[in-house]
């Protein structure tokens, strides 16, 4: 299932979504002008590598990828279908917590998400990076607050695609329970790894508990 828009009009302009959209797309074209060597050292340098805080933290800047991984991408799909759910979900959740605080939720989803994938990646040398993560934060958040909203959702069924509306809540779930079911066959060795399932549900369960610290109680229902 890919979700194509939902119906929930974005009652103010979402300056900070469509800034954190822009700043991923920046850093990914420097990313394309980059050799295979130095993109290689880029994401090293400053994608989340769980090997290296298995012996505990040595610098002062070993915090730094845990929000500069969220800046990365692998390649096309990965950044364009990222960037797309951000920009469906993103703008009502920034106007329902307003600018300031939707950035601080989003770099706080971000930082729960890698927390989540490093604990069940413990020892990897894969360097974990995408912005999935900070946007699993915002899916969370949009389930609470806007679970009554329709998804027009791309589903394939046989070989034709069809365009369904379903409810937030249930789009959410299923999308939820997909990520549970990859992650524990990453985590019993029966599927190979490459995408960050924990980061995602990591993300989603902080964002649901996040919001309760940043959503403004005059906004709260």
């Amino acid at each position: 299932m890919f979700p194509l828009r939902d119906n929930v009009p974005s009652r103010s302009f979402p300056i900070v979504n469509l800034g954190l959209i822009a700043a991923n797309a920046a850093v990914f074209f420097f990313e394309l002008s980059l050799s295979p060597s130095g993109l290689e050292a880029l994401v090293r340098e400053y994608g989340l590598v769980p090997i290296r805080y298995a012996h505990g933290l040595s610098q002062a800047d070993s915090w730094l990828p845990f929000l500069s991984s969220q800046f990365l991408h692998g390649g096309w799909a990965h950044v364009l279908s990222n960037l797309w759910i951000l920009y469906i979900f993103g703008d009502n959740v920034e106007d329902r917590l307003g600018h300031l605080r939707f950035l601080l939720f989003y770099l706080l989803s971000g930082i729960s998400a890698a927390m989540a994938q490093l604990l069940a990646s413990w020892g990897s040398s894969v360097p974990m990076i995408g912005a999935s993560g900070a946007i699993a934060g915002v899916m969370g958040a949009y389930f609470i607050l806007f679970p009554r909203a329709r998804v027009l959702t791309l589903v394939p069924i046989f070989i034709f695609l069809q365009t369904v509306e379903v409810p937030a809540f249930l789009f959410l779930l299923l999308w939820l329970w997909s990520q549970f079911y990859a992650g524990s066959l990453a985590l019993s060795g029966s599927q190979a790894g490459g995408v960050a399932w924990w980061a995602h549900i990591g993300g989603f369960i902080g964002g649901i508990s996040l919001l309760g610290l940043v959503l403004p109680k005059g906004r709260r229902r």
